[in-house]
């Protein structure tokens, strides 16, 4: 049962698409107060269990830290870090006797402090008691999922081949750039479906250009691409560059599509193009005009995008500069009391500032909304607006879409990765326990930048994260220039790499069902092992492996050095290795502790009692993948039921 609260008067996020009265009274939990902002608390009991937030740092269970919603620019994700780059305000609050679900429909900031000031006190807190609240009461965690999932509506499908497995590089500059990550791939036998485009596909920097010197014929290369099984990714960035004669900029200038500060003139911030404009994706009007420039892109071959920046990020606006020149006029002449060596600290200070997203607004409705009050659904709308266009533009081909940044309602337009992680054994980690968090807020397509973006990988590291990748909806190599190139052949035997993610494909007949089952069912395709185990109290407490779909159970090796782990099994389960030489192995294990060793080149999986998973012969694109080559790997006798895609 669902409950929703109006306080003060909220803007509508659109988040959620089902219409539902609002409730007279009080919520069944908690308190609340708005006398100064809103203001949220519970006493939690002492086996109570926090899920949610989506992307966000830390664990599964959220209890003991603190957490603000507020889309931030920042890959440095420390376990100190209270924002990532996304917002996503659904919380369940579960133990052995009662579970109950909470959404904080809330554009602006947020706080969520889940035992941090004190270990038993929840609350949540924001400046102005202007916003919804729906509570979810249900028969356990599962069943509070799906109520929420019901009422925010269906989640993104992709395309099939957006299952199969991307290279990327921010630095592939050239067609032979591009060229040569193929022709590795191929003539080693590596599957590859996708290569991502970065920033220097672009004209300057120009959302919707080419680099014409680089790419006289891009169709044509597009189509070259294609013939090779490849589809090229190119990345969109939120902010338009200010510049003359540029179709877009000119444009948006003419129907007044960009965001304005308080007297009508038009913000200014850099980003990479230099000073630029934002589109105004929060006016339908300018939304769908930013959503209909991705036409260019499709009418020359393009079927998949990634839009990036769009916090939006902000290097510096003209204010910015201005503060941060006098600030640096006054050191050098001894006049400030900042220390010329602090310049660097001085220099973060005007970068995705506070100041700027309170100084310019969003026409709604006719209505100028300062940016600040409804700062964690740009992401959203950005995505959004090309989500409709290819509604619209394309409307029997499903185009591969996903974002940085976003908030719930987003991920009915397309899916996310969780920004721009390091090449840290920590982030292996947390990019698990991230899964099914996103999972519970409607987002199913999803993965982190595999091996790391920031940072130097080891060749260790890349094969532990591609085996948990081989799992993920996304499954996406990405690093940034200047770090260590971390593309298979950077490294020694290549071949190891060919059969971790063959195992990839080998799965995806099972993966991609399982994926629509939970998108047409407002399901879940990563579940905590609370979950699906809610009575044991040892799985209600695993953190570090995961359900997957209705059959498996995985639990990647994510240490350095490690040949194996410990594996908690909450019932009897099936041992399942695919090794390098193209066999399987397998072991019935009793329900219990065990330690079962992996070597980096073999990925490991769990399959439940009494059920069975099919698995396909070895391809290397998505296309090639034979189904008549499947055969099932589990208990014997166990059958699989497929969900099959409707367009």
């Amino acid at each position: 049962m669902i409950k929703k609260y109006v306080y003060g008067t909220p803007f509508d996020t659109e988040s959620v698409v089902e219409q539902l009265p609002a409730s007279d009274g009080v919520p069944s939990y908690g308190a609340i107060t708005t006398e100064k902002g809103f203001a949220f608390s519970f006493t939690m009991e002492p086996d109570d269990i926090v899920y949610g937030l989506g992307e966000a740092s830390r664990g599964i269970n959220k209890r003991g830290y603190l957490y603000t919603s507020n889309c931030t620019d920042d890959n440095m994700h420390t376990e100190g870090k209270v924002s990532l780059y996304a917002a996503h305000n659904f919380i369940l609050v579960s133990n052995t006797v009662r579970s109950f679900g909470m959404y904080f429909d809330y554009p602006s900031v947020i706080t969520f402090d889940i035992g941090y000031t004190k270990s038993d006190l929840m609350t949540v807190t924001c400046d102005e008691a202007d916003l919804t609240l729906y509570v979810i009461d249900g028969k356990d965690p599962l069943d509070i999922v799906k109520q929420f999932r019901k009422i925010i509506g269906q989640s993104y499908i992709p395309p099939k081949y957006a299952f199969g497995f991307g290279q990327s590089r921010w630095g592939y500059v050239t067609p032979d750039d591009f060229r040569k990550v193929v022709r590795e791939h191929r003539e080693h036998h590596v599957p590859l479906d996708m290569v991502y485009m970065d920033i220097d596909y672009m004209d300057h920097y120009k959302d919707f250009t080419i680099n014409k010197e680089n790419f006289p014929d891009f169709a044509g290369f597009v189509q070259e691409m294609k013939d090779d099984k490849i589809h090229l990714i190119p990345i969109i960035d939120a902010g338009v560059k200010i510049e003359d004669g540029y179709d877009v900029y000119e444009e948006g200038v003419e129907k007044g599509y960009f965001c304005k500060r308080a007297d009508g003139s038009y913000f200014e911030a850099a980003v990479w193009p230099g000073m630029t404009h934002f589109p105004d994706v929060l006016n339908p009007d300018a939304r769908k005009w930013f959503g209909d420039k991705y036409r260019f892109l499709l009418d020359q071959g393009i079927d998949g995008f990634w839009n990036d920046m769009n916090e939006p990020a902000i290097f510096y606006s003209k204010d910015g500069e201005q503060k941060l020149m006098g600030l640096i006029s006054s050191m050098a002449s001894g006049e400030s009391q900042i220390p010329l060596m602090a310049i660097s600290y001085v220099g973060n200070m005007v970068k995705n500032s506070a100041e700027d997203y309170a100084s310019f607004y969003h026409n709604v409705g006719g209505n100028m909304i300062c940016h600040s009050k409804v700062h964690n659904l740009y992401g959203y709308n950005m995505t959004r607006a090309a989500g409709e266009a290819f509604r619209r533009l394309c409307p029997d081909k499903r185009i591969l879409m996903f974002s940085r940044s976003s908030y719930i309602g987003m991920h009915r337009y397309g899916g996310v990765w969780t920004g721009d992680n390091n090449s840290w054994w920590s982030h292996l980690l947390l990019n698990l326990k991230m899964m099914p968090s996103l999972n519970m807020c409607g987002f199913l397509y999803a993965g982190a930048d595999l091996g790391g973006f920031g940072e130097n990988t080891t060749r260790d590291l890349l094969l532990r994260w591609l085996a948990l990748g081989v799992f993920t909806p996304l499954m996406r190599n990405h690093a940034a220039m200047g770090t260590r190139e971390q593309e298979f052949y950077q490294f020694e035997n290549p071949e190891d790499f060919a059969h971790v993610i063959g195992v990839r494909y080998r799965l995806i007949p099972y993966l991609y069902s399982e994926y629509l089952k939970a998108a047409f069912d407002s399901d879940m395709y990563f579940k905590p092992l609370g979950f699906v185990y809610p009575e044991d109290p040892i799985a209600r407490q695993t953190e570090d492996q995961l359900m997957l779909g209705g059959e498996i159970m995985i639990a990647p090796v994510y240490t350095q050095n490690a040949s194996g782990r410990a594996v908690y099994l909450p019932e009897e389960m099936m041992f399942v290795k695919f090794l390098p030489d193209g066999s399987i192995s397998t072991e019935i294990l009793p329900k219990g502790l065990h330690y079962v060793e992996v070597a980096l080149n073999e990925v490991p999986l769990f399959v439940r009692k009494g059920c069975a998973i099919p698995v396909a012969d070895a391809a290397e694109t998505v296309d090639a993948i034979d189904y008549d080559t499947i055969r099932m790997v589990g208990y014997e006798g166990a059958d699989y039921t497929f969900r099959e895609d409707v367009m």
